[in-house]
């Protein structure tokens, strides 16, 4: 188990996720990951989003803390600047069929009920807002 920070951007009601296909199941996760020694959650999350969608963002509030394999902290954050789908991070470095593919994508907020989103309770939560 391991601690990890994640954001959650909302623009022009689309929402940034990344598309996971692994075989055999396709599912959307949000941008994030492992907390490093030393890091904050916001921290990580900051780090992560860059590392995976090529984009520095700007932490708003804590949107919702999750006991889940660990503990998940989940943060609305603003884009600043970058380049989205640009990431460099080790996902889109070290790629084999058992670790699947990683596709950064802005999708409809309306289609977040027909699409597997993990985990479920931010897209409720997305969802209500």
């Amino acid at each position: 188990m391991r601690n990890r920070g994640a954001t959650v951007i909302i623009e022009n009601g689309r929402i940034a996720l990344i598309k996971r296909t692994k075989p055999y199941r396709t599912y959307f996760v949000f941008p994030g990951g492992g907390i490093e020694s030393g890091e904050t959650p916001e921290e990580a999350a900051i780090r992560e989003t860059y590392e995976e969608l090529g984009v520095n963002v700007q932490i708003q509030r804590l949107l919702k803390k999750l006991e889940l394999n660990g503990t998940q902290y989940f943060f609305l954050a603003n884009i600043v600047s970058g380049t989205f789908g640009s990431g460099t991070g080790e996902e889109y470095n070290h790629t084999s069929v058992k670790r699947g593919t990683y596709e950064p994508m802005w999708i409809e907020i309306d289609h977040l009920p027909l699409i597997e989103v993990r985990p479920k309770e931010i897209v409720d939560i997305l969802l209500s807002l």
